[in-house]
């Protein structure tokens, strides 16, 4: 039967998140539920909340404990404690071939939430979107598929767990699986938030040098310096793309762009050796906005790649991320902000404001 739950409603339109009781659909012969312990926020959890007009639950950083699972369910059972991550549908040759991420169905699922029935409905029988990215997470309780939730360890924590869902694992992927990262190569990273951060971490580990991280606030480049950057170069530098070419020696092999302007896209461009990779992380504007090439010999001689949660196999790559983590490679902990369920909107906030690097809210208080 359906199950009464506390979730986190965003009315739609940028208003901030509040919480409802919901009724949680049954889950089918494919899904699970969860009782979320931790749920990450995310600036995709923020910036969809700005444009979608109608009402959601969002929250795609989720880990907690099985408490239900479907019919066909047989590779989780009731207890196991796990990570969720994002949808596929395991079946395009996107999946077959290892590139879940890329996934055909990668929109559907994650940014729609197709389901076929509605996973989330009020006490009055009004449709909530749900299922987003296949967890909708800022609940007490949510569904998701066998294919798109990670065992994780009994002495690992949730909170700890939460982030490696989407932000820790794209950073990291970015450097690690889509450009495949080799030592001695430069490696520019534009934006040093949570993703931006977990980049520079994989880079260390990758062996890549110089690592040149960059970023308009003076204490996010302290935090990067700290997690391996070689050297720091604040965004707002006008002499930011002749700095970055001097201390690489001629240009860097890969750059990564998470702060998605045009400025930050072109200097990215402007920084790459011929042959050297940008990874992007974010449109440079608008869906609708033309992204202009660099043309001349950058565009002939140099590549560009949309970073979607890091090209990872999630259940290959998140048991590896636990293990760079436990040997102190990877301390994307020391990032983490918690706050109560109940204080969402103010958890909201202060990602959005840069205020906290990676929220991460806390179930106790709904635990019965």
């Amino acid at each position: 039967m359906p199950r009464q739950i506390r979730a986190a409603v965003s009315p739609g339109n940028g208003a901030l998140p509040e919480l409802e009781t919901l009724w949680l659909d049954d889950p089918l012969p494919d899904e699970l539920v969860i009782a979320v312990r931790a749920a990450a926020i995310c600036h995709t959890d923020i910036g969809i909340s700005e444009w979608a007009e109608t009402p959601r639950v969002y929250g795609h950083e989720g880990a907690g404990i099985v408490v239900e699972t479907g019919s066909g369910v047989k590779g989780f059972r009731v207890g196991d404690r796990v990570a969720a991550t994002f949808g596929l549908c395991g079946k395009c040759r996107n999946c077959i071939d290892d590139h879940p991420a890329y996934c055909f169905e990668n929109i559907v699922l994650n940014i729609e939430g197709q389901r076929p029935r509605p996973a989330l409905t009020r006490p009055d029988g009004t449709e909530i979107g749900g299922a987003f990215f296949q967890q909708s997470s800022f609940a007490t309780h949510a569904l998701v598929t066998e294919r798109n939730i990670v065992r994780i360890p009994d002495d690992l924590d949730f909170v700890t767990a939460a982030p490696l869902g989407c932000g820790i694992q794209t950073g990291a992927g970015a450097v690690i699986n889509n450009f495949a990262a080799k030592p001695g190569r430069p490696l520019l990273v534009i934006g040093c938030g949570a993703v931006g951060l977990a980049a520079v971490m994989a880079g260390k580990i990758a062996g890549c040098a110089p690592i040149i991280a960059s970023d308009v606030q003076a204490d996010r480049l302290e935090l990067a310096a700290k997690y391996g950057a070689d050297v720091t170069v604040s965004g707002e530098d006008p002499a930011f793309v002749g700095k970055v070419l001097e201390t690489s020696q001629g240009g860097v092999s890969y750059a990564l762009d998470s702060a998605g302007t045009q400025q930050t896209f072109e200097a990215a461009i402007a920084c790459l050796h011929p042959g050297g990779n940008l990874g992007i992380l974010t449109l440079p504007g608008g869906f609708e906005d033309p992204v202009p090439h660099p043309g001349g010999l950058p565009f002939m001689t140099t590549s560009m790649t949309g970073i979607i949660e890091g090209d990872s196999v999630p259940d290959r790559f998140i048991p590896w991320l636990i293990e760079q983590h436990r040997a102190g490679k990877m301390p994307y902990d020391e990032l983490i902000t918690t706050y109560p369920f109940e204080d969402i909107a103010k958890a909201f906030a202060a990602q959005k404001s840069g205020d906290a690097i990676k929220p991460v809210l806390t179930f106790e208080s709904e635990v019965q």
